[in-house]
């Protein structure tokens, strides 16, 4: 390695500590390349470089002709299967879901995008449902916001027999009170299990994109199963939450 490689990545090294440190605040703006580049006697390209691993980190983001900032987190968010509690409690007069508990944040503060197709199921998801390939389902895609910060994606799937020329089906009700287990309930259908299965990935550029993480940001990646009874009623695959966001907790009764 070059000691002009070297370079860039001991600039990068000195300027993620002093974030980390506090040296440097959420919300600063980082000097600009000109004097970075004069502190730390290298040139202007090799500043760029330094800056360019620290944004893939998502420890800083920058806006053309306003220069570089240390990026603000969200408070960190507790992962945990009894989130899902809030959803069962969840009703038009205290209206919550798993996300505003989990998040912390109240009904005004929630926001979702969404976007409503009808698909047949590919092999994967007839899998996960337990049904045929090619079977009719509703596929919604959404990403949850708490206090305009995008949270948390997620593509959720619902047969189209149970759901079709209903309310679940339109989009303009969304945000539900009680998620998918006031939706379902609506139904006639009452949830009586989830499963979670959670991998650890690195996001792909849209999803980089659109929770506004450094594409060198790990996330969980989350595939849930509802059930009512045997049969799965609802399948999300991926739910997708920025691993620098969040922490998993898991707790187990002996």
């Amino acid at each position: 390695m070059s000691g002009r490689t070297h370079a860039y990545l001991r600039v990068a090294d000195e300027l993620r500590e002093r974030i980390r440190s506090g040296r440097l605040k959420p919300g600063e703006k980082l000097p600009s390349q000109r004097l970075l580049a004069e502190e730390h006697g290298v040139s202007e390209i090799l500043i760029r470089r330094a800056l360019d691993i620290l944004r893939n980190e998502g420890l800083i983001e920058s806006r053309q002709g306003s220069g570089s900032r240390v990026r603000t987190r969200p408070p960190i968010r507790r992962l945990s299967m009894d989130r899902y509690l809030a959803d069962a409690v969840g009703s038009a007069a205290d209206p919550q879901t798993s996300f505003t508990h989990d998040a912390a944040i109240t009904w005004s503060q929630y926001r979702l995008d969404k976007a409503f197709a009808w698909v047949e199921a590919d092999g994967r998801l007839a899998d996960l449902f337990g049904v045929a390939p090619g079977t009719r389902v509703l596929e919604r895609r959404f990403v949850f916001y708490a206090d305009d910060e995008p949270s948390q994606m997620s593509r959720s799937c619902l047969l189209a027999a149970d759901v079709e020329g209903t309310p679940v089906a339109d989009p303009r009700n969304e945000p539900w009170p009680g998620g998918n287990t006031g939706q379902l309930r609506s139904l006639g259908i009452e949830v009586t299990r989830i499963k979670e299965s959670t991998a650890v990935r690195m996001p792909t550029p849209e999803e980089a994109e659109r929770l506004r993480t450094g594409a060198g940001v790990p996330v969980f990646s989350i595939t849930r199963q509802t059930y009512s009874g045997e049969r799965v009623v609802e399948v999300a695959d991926p739910i997708v939450v920025p691993g620098d966001r969040a922490i998993r907790v898991d707790v187990i009764d002996l």
